[in-house]
């Protein structure tokens, strides 16, 4: 439980140190409550090149933090435990890239997920996020779009824009993939009335259950707007303390599968960790080779030009 003193200790350290805390709506609830921002992975990016702030806290995993000092290499970035990652941010082969580059040339773009390491960006020519990877794919000029590293997001993205040769990577994050469509249909039969709503990350199996498909965002935006007493929630319990809190007061429930999605790198993320951070000066994470911040930036950049369209 956070005490007094401690969210009093937490703001003077902020402002002694010129600090914003921008949080992941999957890390603990109790850090959430300690940051400035809480958001999903495309919000917190945009956001982060506006804030005044000399250092930038991100509780959340290391690509996360990464991307935040790629597009804001002058300030300081740090984050409350650096060994906090993400597997799939590494599941993508510059063979695969390569290769798909030679074989359709200039009418290929490589459309990242921000899930992934500066190295895979500075392969790509446009990162994504989830809630905005239909919107960029459709707009890429390209027919054929090789999709890294999340082949379900990308099997997703193919289904809404069938206009595009969408060529899948092999990637994934295991927690989503590891939701079961049992589990989804035992909670279906538990709570008949309670739209499913889940994220793209998720496997064909339990996707082709859901009523709803996006991001943690926007998860979030259609329980707040929905009028049924129940729902689904198909993604990290993490999204849990955020759902409860935009919907107190409503009556409105949210069902997690039996086997509770935990993210253990998002967990790692913990308040004694974010305050040891701010009182020490820990966990900062600095630049990648030039070579590879300048092609990574650029498609992060272009995210975020073509997301504000």
């Amino acid at each position: 439980m956070l005490t007094d003193e401690l969210r009093a200790e937490v703001a003077r350290l902020k402002t002694e140190r010129d600090a914003v805390v921008l949080a992941h709506y999957y890390v603990p609830p109790e850090v959430q409550e300690l940051a400035d921002h809480v958001g999903d992975s495309f919000a917190l990016a945009r956001l982060a090149t506006t804030l005044p702030n000399r250092t930038l806290v991100f509780a959340g995993v290391r690509f996360m933090a990464e991307s935040a000092k790629l597009l804001s290499p002058d300030k300081t970035v740090r984050m409350p435990d650096p060994a906090a990652d993400c597997p799939m941010a590494h599941m993508v082969l510059r063979e695969t890239v390569a290769a798909a580059r030679e074989r359709y040339g200039d009418d290929l773009a490589v459309a990242c997920y921000v899930n992934s390491t500066a190295e895979v960006k500075s392969w790509s020519d446009v990162c994504v996020t989830s809630s905005n990877a239909v919107k960029i794919v459709r707009a890429l000029g390209e027919k054929n779009v090789l999709f890294v590293p999340d082949r379900h997001l990308g099997r997703f993205v193919a289904s809404q824009v069938p206009e595009k040769n969408v060529i899948l990577n092999e990637g994934f994050c295991p927690i989503h993939q590891d939701i079961s469509a049992a589990e989804v249909a035992a909670l279906k039969a538990a709570h008949p009335d309670a739209p499913v709503l889940a994220h793209p990350e998720c496997g064909p199996q339990a996707l082709a259950l859901a009523d709803f498909a996006g991001s943690t965002s926007q998860i979030i935006d259609a329980a707040v707007a929905g009028e049924a007493r129940d729902y689904i929630i198909l993604t990290v319990d993490g999204v849990r303390g955020e759902l409860e809190r935009r919907c107190a007061g409503t009556g409105k429930r949210f069902h997690f599968p039996a086997t509770r999605p935990v993210c253990p790198d998002m967990a790692r993320i913990s308040v004694e960790r974010l305050v040891a951070c701010l009182r020490e000066g820990t966990g900062e994470v600095g630049l990648p080779p030039a070579e590879v911040a300048d092609a990574a930036r650029r498609a992060l950049s272009r995210m975020l030009e073509l997301g504000a369209r």
